[in-house]
Formats: C-alpha cells, structure tokens, sequence
C-alpha cells in the first residue's frame, strides 16, 4: 500500500533539487526563456526521445554520454538547435564548458531546447545569462514558464508518495507544449525529478511502460518535433523506493501532463478522450484511437461542435483495423448514437449529442465488438487559431 500527495513545487519538490528561470531577450517584452534544473548530488537518468529522423542537436549531443551520471540540464526557448549539423552540437560543448567552469558543481552536464528549427544557438546571450543563474534557487514555477513557447499556460505537478513502512519519496515535473504534438515518442519537452533510491534499469523500463498511455497516446495536429524529451533523474537522497508505487506516481503525473499539452493545444477549445473497446487487440485499439485523435475532419467537426458521428465511424474504417459496420457502436459520453448497425442519430437524438460537443471535456467511445483490445488516447480540436499562430510561428 502507499499514499500519493499533490504537494508544490514542481521540478524542485524532490529533496536536493533546484530550478530557476531567468529573462536573457530570446523572448519579447522580458518574458523568462532559459531555465536550469540542479540537482546537489549526482543523478542517475533515464530518457525518451523523438522518432523524427532529424533529431535535434541537444538529443544527439545527449546520446553521446551513453551511460553517464549528471547533476545539470540547462533548457532555452525560442531556438531548437536542430538542422544545425555538428555546429550545433559544438555550441552546446561551448556553452556547457562555459556554464560549468563558473560553477564547478556541475558534473556532466546535459541541455535541451525548443522554438525555430535551422537556426544557430545564440551562444552569447545563452553564456552571459547562464552565468547569472543562482543554483541556491527552488523556483519550479519560474522554470516552467521559462521553458514555454507557444504554451499558453506552464505545467507543473508534484506528488510525496509514503509507502507502507512510513518512508516516503517525492517526484515532480515540468513540462512545455502545445503545437507540434504527436508523440512517437513524445512532441515536447518534459522533465522529471525525484529523490527516490531507483537504478537507472529499473527507472528506464518504468518510463518506458508509462510512456505508451500518456504521451504516446496524446495528440494535437499529428506532427513530430525533432526535440521531443523526457528526461528523469533520480538522486537517489530520500532512500526510500518501491516500484509499484513509483511506477503510479510517474504515470499519473505523465498523464497529466500529457492531458495539459492537449488541452493547451494551439487555439484549442476541446479536451477529447478517445476510448477505443472491442478491437482484436490492443495493437488495433491503439491504431484506431489514434486515427481519431489525429483526424484532420474529426477535429474540425470538434471545433464546430457538430456530433458528426459519420466522421468516427469512417476514419475507423480507413485506420486498417478489423471492424465492421455491424458490430461498431459510438458514443459522445453517454448519448450512443449508432449501435451495431441501427441508425440512433435522429431529430430526438441530435440535441443530447450537441450538448456533449459543448462542453470544454469529453469522452468518444468506439466499441469495435471484433475483440478484446482496448486503448485511450487523447486530442483536441483545431480551428482558426492554430492556422494563426503556425503561419507566423517565425516572426
């Protein structure tokens, strides 16, 4: 048995753990755009990244350690250093080689970053403001905004988790996103920190598990970032540990997360679960879930909340899995509006289902009725505003 506590703090929740985010101009009007996570003893890690063949500098420069121990992550906005070609992973070795000779605390440094693609790092500005950061400092919530880009609100969550025989660890996290999500792995940056006494083995496979129903099932406009990161790090200080329980912490803190990129999706209005039952297996399931939450006309029915049911039913059908007019039933919550063959969707009927296409949260249910499989992924809809803000994402 163990208990979780939403406690505060975010990424500095966990004991030995600091974070701060600071203002350097990469931003407009003073808005904080680099952030540092510190940790006062070193850290054993484990990691996702993206499947987008153009990976990022910072993810290439990261693989090159292999498997190492770390105590540092500096993060910038507004430049992704990717496309950049081995200058790109020069200028991280400068800009950590400078970070580290002012603060010969830091071991092994790691960094990661986020915004425009093929554009030099602005090393200067990054050194300078690096220079100035207070590793003393526990601000989680400064550090989560620092990390935003098109974000319109930060993401942050931390839990206590007491086990059994009294001891106790604390896990928390930050996370930035919005546009560019559709995780294979994960189209974001996430971090997560925690003093539990956990090996890297154990701690990677965990995450690993955890990543399939969260971020991997979370989707905003079907696109792959080059950045996309989860990094974990364990210091190990609270020595308490037990995986169960650690394993229920960082899913529920991921799934948050990964709700929270979702419902901050670029001009969003709509937060949809797609629950997807009855398919041959759980591979199927999960093709069909994700066929929905990536449907370009799905989405716009969403946005204009019209109960197109039609839509549901043919964008299963083209995602290749097993399924049959006969045996598919939908529903928008609770209202079914098709049922193994019976037309339910009338002049009666239509209100209810708008009603559910009204509200900020909802829930598509599609039972295939070919098997077993099941899988939940999640969506939003897209509208006027994503074009917007994606068409002058540059400037």
């Amino acid at each position: 048995m163990f208990t979780l506590k939403n406690i505060d703090g975010g990424v500095c929740a966990a004991t030995g753990f600091y974070a701060d985010g600071i203002a350097i101009g990469l931003k407009k009007e003073g808005a904080l755009d680099i952030a540092f996570i510190y940790s006062d003893s070193l850290c054993v890690n484990a990691s996702v990244f993206t499947t987008n063949k153009m990976t990022a500098a910072p993810i290439r420069h990261f693989r090159q350690k292999e498997n190492f121990q770390g105590n540092f992550v500096l993060i910038n906005s507004k430049n992704a250093n990717a496309m950049t070609g081995p200058a790109g992973i020069k200028d991280i070795d400068e800009v950590l080689f400078r970070v580290q000779e002012a603060f010969p605390q830091i071991q092994n440094p790691v960094m990661s970053s986020t915004g425009v693609i093929g554009v030099r790092l602005p090393k200067a500005k990054i050194i300078e403001g690096a220079l100035n950061f207070d590793l003393t400092h526990r601000d989680g919530v400064s550090a989560s905004e620092a990390i935003m880009t098109t974000d319109t609100f930060s993401k942050r969550i931390a839990f206590e988790v007491t086990l059994e025989n009294g001891t106790s660890f604390c896990i928390g996290a930050m996370a930035k996103g919005a546009g560019m999500i559709n995780p294979a792995m994960a189209t974001m940056l996430c971090f997560i920190t925690t003093d539990a006494l956990v090996d890297k083995a154990t701690m990677q496979g965990i995450l690993d598990e955890c990543t399939r129903t969260t971020f991997n099932a979370a989707s905003v406009d079907g696109d792959t970032s080059t950045n996309d990161t989860v990094l974990v790090m364990a210091n190990g200080q609270s020595g308490a540990f037990d995986a169960d329980a650690f394993k229920e912490a960082l899913w529920t803190i991921m799934l948050f997360l990964a709700k929270e990129m979702v419902r901050d999706g670029e001009g969003a209005t709509k937060l949809v679960t797609y629950k997807v039952t009855g398919a041959t297996d759980d591979h199927e399931a999960e093709v069909a879930a994700k066929a929905l939450s990536n449907s370009l006309l799905v989405k716009t029915a969403l946005f204009g909340q019209d109960p197109n049911w039609g839509r549901i039913a043919s964008t299963v059908g083209a995602s290749g899995v097993m399924c049959d007019e006969e045996t598919l039933s939908i529903w928008f919550d609770d209202v079914c509006v098709y049922q193994k063959g019976d037309l339910l969707f009338d002049e009666k009927l239509e209100p209810f289902a708008a009603a559910v296409m009204q509200k900020p949260a909802f829930t598509i249910h599609c039972d295939i009725g070919q098997g077993e499989g099941n899988f939940i992924a999640y969506g939003c809809d897209l509208g006027h505003e994503y074009v917007k803000i994606n068409a002058d994402y540059r400037t």
